[in-house]
């Protein structure tokens, strides 16, 4: 049941929508007072009262019923308590039913959401600078799927620019085809990192003319350009897969080359286009903003040129309800830039596209990557962290069977657990100590707990999870059960604001309720009257636990 939603059910304050008092219902840090609580504040200006009698009043006006058990008032707050028993009982009817679908919907039905997200460059490897982007767009392809919408993951491929033509120039000089094959992208990466140090004027040159016959569809130059893509792709999908991130579409920059000419022809006849120094730009100063450059005074195209043609094709070919760009904030100029020239275009879908903006990572000793190959490969990253977690399992469980794929599941699972579990803005630095460690709050607590409760599933065979017609709910039972009740809205809040780490956040919430639960309620031993609503508990934490990680992209061992 959605108990908020049911809640503002119960509430009229006029001039306000249902579905915001049901955004400001919230479960209070202390619960002594209720399990629900909506601060009446707001309201006060409208109805020209103090939030006390406000709240005091609204108290008054609603009876207890099967679900909730009391209602009360205190300084502005209207609390509310729920039925522990017909909380319990349908909380884990609905999750016994539902399974691995509990907390899904149907809201998306019919609706499009696109997530350009990774963009990857041709020829080079992954570095750790990728992790944010890759993996917040994963979780956000999975909740929103899980919602019900299409969801079509767009990997925009950095495949365009006068860096192609370096990197033909410096295989032609120093290449190996052998080498490259057998190395494959870190070979090509350190062909391109000679060329920017060693490169002489003449090389330089001739770079430019490899990328023009490139352009001009020349033979050699564009054989040579779709195996350096091939050999990219072959080794970054190896990375998705141990990420368990998916694409629907690599349409990169070069697949819009033919694409940007009708903008370009648009913004002309709109009057939008002025000229700047030779360059062709859109003004946006009117609008606090710097102009947005569309061709260089050579003619050459832009970031901002193809993203458009992106969009226009976007919106063409999926029809889209939301486009989402999972970019670092320091292109925030960049997108509002676009979506106002979207905007001034007269496109109302320009409405509809949404910058997610996430901040750095960088590993505790300091900054990721220059274009002096001075750089912290992802993949490096992921198999630090699978070979230190099979490090703590040889010494914490050493006749542990499948310690390779436990510790593949718990060090990918640390890996992204620890770029997704504080806010997406924020910066990261990244610890390997602090992601794998089992305590506190990270994915292998998480994985864990899992671990604990499939244990006691397992030695419960045969045990039953009929609940009795008159149950006794304590203290511990209770704090898991809301918090499972609680799940549906996480998703749909990590939905509405783009934001995985609620789920994650979420997960070690429930984590510890559990473990709490464990240690302080007896399971398997418990009396008869009580073991069925302990095991049906530990039944749906581990469903829930299992569900929430797998949003994020985090697989769960059996045991640890």
């Amino acid at each position: 049941m959605d108990y908020k939603k049911y809640i503002a059910d119960k509430i009229d304050v006029e001039g306000v929508s249902k579905a915001d008092i049901e955004s400001l219902i919230a479960v209070p840090p202390n619960t002594d007072m209720g399990d629900y609580a909506l601060p009446c504040f707001r309201f006060a200006k409208a109805l020209r009262k103090s939030p006390v009698a406000i709240a005091a009043e609204l108290a008054e006006s609603i009876a207890p019923d099967g679900v909730i058990s009391e209602v009360s008032a205190l300084n502005g707050y209207l609390n509310f308590r729920i039925d522990k028993a017909g909380l319990l009982r349908a909380t884990l009817a609905e999750i016994g039913a539902k399974g691995g679908e509990y907390g899904s919907s149907t809201a998306g039905r019919g609706k499009t959401i696109c997530i350009d997200y990774s963009s990857v460059n041709i020829a080079k490897p992954f570095h750790i600078g990728h992790l944010s982007t890759t993996v917040l767009g994963g979780a956000l392809y999975k909740i929103f799927a899980f919602l019900g919408y299409n969801v079509v993951g767009i990997n925009h491929l950095g495949d365009y620019g006068t860096q192609f033509g370096k990197l033909i120039s410096a295989y032609k000089h120093w290449g190996n085809r052998e080498d490259v094959e057998k190395r494959g992208i870190f070979a090509v990466n350190e062909l391109y990192v000679r060329f920017n140090t060693e490169a002489t004027e003449e090389m330089e040159a001739e770079a430019r003319e490899y990328f023009r016959l490139i352009e001009s569809g020349d033979r050699e130059a564009n054989e040579l350009f779709d195996w350096f893509k091939e050999l990219t792709l072959r080794y970054v999908n190896k990375i998705y897969d141990r990420l368990g991130v998916k694409f629907d579409s690599y349409n990169g920059e070069r697949f819009y080359t033919d694409k940007m000419q009708p903008v370009i022809d648009e913004l002309k006849e709109k009057g939008l286009l002025k000229e700047s120094n030779g360059a062709q730009v859109v003004d946006l100063e009117p609008y606090g903003m710097p102009p947005c450059l569309i061709l260089r005074s050579d003619g050459a195209s832009l970031y901002a040129t193809r993203d458009l043609a992106a969009a226009y094709y976007r919106k063409a070919t999926y029809d889209f309800d939301k486009c989402l760009y999972v970019v670092a904030y320091q292109q925030n100029l960049h997108f509002k830039q676009i979506f106002k020239v979207l905007e001034l275009l007269g496109k109302d879908w320009a409405k509809d596209m949404v910058h997610v903006a996430y901040g750095m990572v960088s590993l505790e000793d300091g900054a990721m990557s220059t274009r002096k190959g001075k750089v912290i490969w992802l993949e490096d990253v992921i198999n630090k962290c699978v070979e230190k977690a099979l490090n703590v399992i040889d010494e914490k469980n050493p006749n542990l069977e499948d310690k390779r794929e436990v510790a593949e599941k718990v060090g990918v699972g640390a890996v992204i657990f620890g770029a997704l579990y504080n806010n997406k803005i924020k910066d990261i630095v990244f610890s390997y100590d602090k992601v794998l460690s089992f305590e506190g709050e990270t994915g292998v607590y998480c994985q864990y707990t899992c671990a604990r409760a499939n244990s006691v599933i397992a030695k419960s065979e045969g045990m039953s999870r009929e609940l009795p017609e008159n149950i006794s709910v304590n203290g511990e039972e209770f704090e898991v059960v809301k918090t499972l009740a609680a799940f549906p809205d996480a998703v749909k809040d990590a939905a509405d604001k783009y934001e995985p780490s609620i789920i994650a956040r979420y997960a070690v919430d429930l984590a510890q309720k559990f473990n709490k639960f464990y240690f302080e309620c007896k399971i398997l031993s418990a009396d008869e009257e009580v073991r069925p609503q302990r095991l049906a508990i530990t039944d749906a934490t581990l469903a829930v636990l299992r569900t929430a990680l797998g949003l994020l992209g985090i697989g769960v061992p059996d045991k640890m």
